[in-house]
């Protein structure tokens, strides 16, 4: 498979991208290369994928009552398929729960 940021290279539009612009196509572009051939992944899928690529984000949140509800509602159903969109909200919904956030807020700018 090509590498993600060959991929995101080909991306006329993001040439001169902004860093927000170009992590959102990031997160696409992961996902995409993923998805089945109706643009989807099995819960199963999206729990791995969430494991393989977010573990920074996650690493730590296992004993909170909020990720154990987003993960045991991966492991069940598990015929229903995540869209991109659900896919966008479990990420958003895990790095305002993450340790790590905390982190990145404390990160100092230099000018």
């Amino acid at each position: 498979s090509t590498p993600i940021a060959k991929q995101l290279a080909s991306i006329k539009a993001l040439g001169k991208g902004s860093d927000l612009e170009k992590a959102f196509a990031t997160a696409a572009l992961v996902y995409n290369n993923s998805a089945d051939a109706e643009g989807k992944l099995s819960k199963a899928e999206t729990k791995n994928l969430l494991q393989t690529q977010f573990g920074g984000f996650i690493r730590g949140q296992e004993n909170k009552p909020k990720y154990q509800e987003i993960i045991s509602s991966l492991d069940e159903e598990l015929e229903n398929k995540i869209d991109f969109e659900d896919f966008m909200i479990l990420l958003v919904s895990l790095t305002l729960m993450s340790d790590l956030l905390q982190e990145i807020k404390n990160v100092k700018t230099t000018k």
